[in-house]
């Protein structure tokens, strides 16, 4: 029967089938193993042999004191030792040429490169998620006193007298200030919010920073400083300052290019946020002109417009409404309503231009043909294709009624809610502006009694497709009985009741813009004696 190997027999193949140079030796200093690649570096290191005998003084000794690791010089080549701990005492002392270090360096580089460009690319996602500059500000120097220094400042582009920065230390707890001065109280800094090159760390003296540029929380004495430039779109967005303590490591070369790469992402983001602020800036101003007025009562006459652009992330479109109220209570006030033939932003270009072109003719509305003339003649003018229907109504208090003129150009006849709930269609008619070098249009007059209302509207309202098949029109019958139902409402609630009808109606389908306003004439509740007692009864007001 053959006896089984021992552990002896089976572990001393093991060591010479390692590639990597490795030398055993046990508690004695005696050499128990050698792979093929240590003798090639120690050629009497036999098993055996005394490790004195075979190796440099400075392994031996190594081995002798159990150092966690040693170093030395072998037939002029830097070798470095690493022991690795075995049974009965024994040490595998694993050897590492300088080209080995070099790739063992090589490898931690690359290590560091690939965490930095993760740190990048999560940084680039963080800043660009918000296009809030304040916002924006923050995370840039929470990051960067997260992953870069100590503490970091972001100065805001400022003026002379003043410097606007956000700060962030070691708790990463950000603070906002405002500092009398300018930037050229710190060295390096007007400099970079200028968008010059940053000047190296060392060249600047950290006792030369000022305590406003340190961030609460950063204890002890600043020990190094980066400043480098926020680039942006064509201007720098602002500078970064970066502060390390005394007890902390100077900022290295690689560690300044990896700051800059970093402001270069930060300074993009608050360059996109800051243009951003100054579009929406421009765009409410913009949007104030286009965008529907509030109405309400004038010189006795109750106004109420409802407006609903046809996609839901839309303020303006084409459909539109105004009014010029009057300087007397005599004289007339004009309302408009139209619908250009066209949505969306050029739609509502359009509109623009027909608003202020009605504002500028508006003390010419006693003639409703003249003005939709000059109109016509106006859009004709213009470099676009676009043409728009519209109705003019010119209404004033008379006699405790509102007298009414409506004319129509080429638009749906305004429909007239009488106070026993009739419902009447003005009898107007006209070619629509912006289309024909000549149009023609007729104007119907009539009165409203108190409770009684004129409703303009678009064919947003007519045209709506939905109900229980989802393709079926809203027409002008379902608008005229839903009418009936509001008579002797006032204006605002005649307005909400159709756009709440026509919105049931669509259910979320698409549509084309909706446009309704209700001109009223109101009533008044007065109190009066009946009988011995106080009642109330409606009365016209004149």
């Amino acid at each position: 029967m053959t006896e089984p190997a021992t552990e002896t027999a089976v572990a001393e193949p093991s060591w010479d089938d390692i590639p990597h140079p490795v030398i055993v030796v046990d508690a004695d200093g005696m050499v128990c193993a050698t792979s093929p690649a240590a003798l090639a570096i120690f050629p009497t290191a036999h098993p055996g042999t005394a490790l004195l005998d075979c190796t440099p003084t400075w392994l031996s000794a190594a081995h002798l004191e159990r150092s966690p690791s040693a170093a030395g010089d072998v037939a002029g080549h830097e070798i470095e030792a690493r022991p690795t701990t075995l049974s009965a005492g024994a040490v595998a002392w694993w050897l590492f040429a300088d080209s080995e270090q070099a790739l063992l360096r090589a490898q931690e580089a690359v290590s560091r490169e690939r965490d930095r460009a993760a740190f990048l690319d999560e940084a680039s996602t963080e800043l660009m998620a918000s296009l809030n500059v304040e916002r924006c500000m923050e995370a840039t120097v929470r990051m960067a006193a997260r992953h870069l220094a100590d503490a970091a400042v972001v100065v805001a582009p400022g003026t002379r007298r003043q410097i606007s920065l956000v700060c962030a230390g070691p708790d990463g707890a950000v603070v906002q200030r405002t500092i009398a001065g300018g930037p050229e109280l710190v060295a390096g800094l007007a400099e970079a919010l200028r968008g010059f090159p940053p000047v190296p760390s060392r060249w600047i003296d950290p006792a030369t920073v000022p305590e406003w540029l340190i961030p609460e929380g950063f204890s002890g004495p600043v020990g190094s400083v980066v400043i480098t430039p926020l680039p942006g779109h064509g201007v720098p967005a602002g500078a970064l300052v970066l502060l390390r303590q005394t007890s902390q490591m100077a900022f290295s070369d690689g560690e300044e290019v990896f700051a800059r790469l970093f402001a270069a992402r930060a300074g993009t983001a608050l360059s996109a946020a800051r243009l951003y602020g100054e579009q929406a800036a421009i765009t409410r101003t913009l949007m104030r002109d286009l965008l529907p007025p509030q109405l309400h009562r004038f010189h006795g006459i109750e106004l109420a417009g409802g407006y609903r652009a046809s996609e839901d992330d839309h303020l303006i479109s084409g459909d539109f409404y105004d009014v010029h109220p009057a300087v007397n209570p005599e004289d007339e006030t004009l309302v408009v309503l139209g619908d250009v033939c066209d949505k969306g932003l050029e739609a509502a270009l359009v509109t623009g231009k027909i608003r202020n072109t009605l504002q500028a003719l508006a003390p010419l509305a006693d003639d409703h043909a003249g003005v939709l003339r000059l109109l016509n003649s106006a859009l004709l003018s213009a470099e676009h294709t676009k043409f728009a229907t519209l109705v003019l109504a010119s209404v004033c208090r008379r006699d405790g009624q509102v007298a009414l003129r409506l004319t129509s150009a080429g638009h749906l006849a305004p429909l007239i809610v009488r106070a026993d709930g009739r419902v009447e269609e003005a009898d107007t008619r006209g070619t629509l502006v912006g289309a024909l070098p000549d149009i023609r249009s007729s104007t119907f007059e009539t009165a409203l009694a108190p409770g009684e209302t004129c409703v303009l509207f678009t064919d947003g309202v007519t045209e709506a497709h939905g109900g229980p098949t989802g393709a079926e029109m809203f027409g002008e019958p379902r608008l005229t009985a839903a009418l009936r139902e509001c008579a002797g409402m006032p204006a605002e609630a005649v307005v909400e009741r159709i756009m709440m009808l026509t919105s049931q109606w669509v259910k979320g389908r698409p549509h084309d813009d909706i446009a309704v306003v209700a001109i009223t004439s109101p009533r008044r509740t007065h109190l009066s004696a009946v009988d011995g007692h106080t009642a109330g009864r409606y009365t016209a007001s004149a």
